[in-house]
């Protein structure tokens, strides 16, 4: 799918270059598999801001999306493909043979029409979700379950996809969309192929109003704050940081420390992080 490019006719629109949705077949969202959700705007269930520069954007409607996948057995055929404003990649509706309706994530490379199932005895094809036993080597996975019955939670973004590299014993070796090695349980499902709508890193904003549009906020260089807001700010005109490493509005060192946490459970199961972390 390609991206639509616009003439310099405004400064908003010198660097702008949009979706142009040639994959999307339908606008409005199957009603019965939708829900209103409130925004927190960046904040923990006591109300203190944990996220900064999060806030306003367009109303959106949430989508309910089968990312277990725990429909064993059925087939269901793709109904249309839509546009989700609460991720980047699309989705598609799936009728399945008993009667049900659900959203999932559309893989790239299908269409309406198609067909596709979730159970051991699955083909590896776009769409399908076995689980990793049934998965050769080499194959390009996405929503992979990181604990059996749980569903997919990682691997989920526009354009991403993971490897399976290797197996041995109850499990997989696969080489995340970060260039992480990491095990996982064989008994995990993954959907065969790669999460569709890859154009999406060609997109350009152009302004900073359609940031504001996707809930984004304005950030401000630390240099440019006082120095009760920033241990980068103060002086005379433009002057540098004052320190040896720039530092978080915090005082903590910003740049090449290590923030993922010590004692994690996983942390056995990580082969090769990826970099920095």
């Amino acid at each position: 799918m390609a991206t639509r490019l616009y003439e310099a006719y405004t400064p908003g629109t010198r660097s702008r270059a949009i979706l142009r949705f040639g994959e999307t077949t339908k606008s409005k969202p199957h009603k019965q598999l939708t829900y209103h959700g409130m925004s927190g705007n960046g904040r923990n269930n006591v109300g203190i801001i944990t996220s900064r520069h999060r806030g306003g954007g367009h109303k959106r409607l949430r989508r309910k999306l089968d990312f277990r996948r725990n429909k064993l057995g059925v087939a269901g055929r793709v109904a249309s493909i839509e546009y989700d404003p609460n991720r980047n990649a699309f989705i598609c509706l799936i009728n399945y043979a008993d009667g049900g309706k659900r959203y999932i994530l559309h893989p790239r490379g299908i269409g309406v029409g198609d067909v596709v199932t979730s159970s051991a005895d699955a083909s590896i094809s776009i769409g399908n979700a076995p689980p990793l036993t049934k998965i050769p080597l080499g194959t390009i996975i996405h929503n992979v379950e990181l604990k059996s019955g749980k569903g997919g939670q990682s691997v989920r973004a526009a354009g991403a996809a993971a490897k399976v590299i290797a197996k041995e014993g109850q499990l997989a070796t696969l080489r995340l969309p970060s260039n992480e090695i990491r095990l996982i349980s064989q008994n995990c499902l993954a959907s065969v192929g790669r999460v569709g709508n890859i154009d999406i890193n060609n997109e350009g904003l152009g302004k900073a109003g359609s940031r504001r549009w996707l809930g984004r906020r304005p950030k401000v260089r630390g240099s440019a704050t006082n120095p009760v807001d920033h241990p980068h700010g103060g002086g005379e005109g433009r002057t540098s940081i004052g320190r040896k490493k720039p530092s978080t509005p915090w005082g903590h060192v910003a740049l090449g420390r290590r923030s993922r946490k010590g004692k994690k459970y996983s942390s056995p199961l990580i082969l090769r992080r990826r970099r920095g972390y």
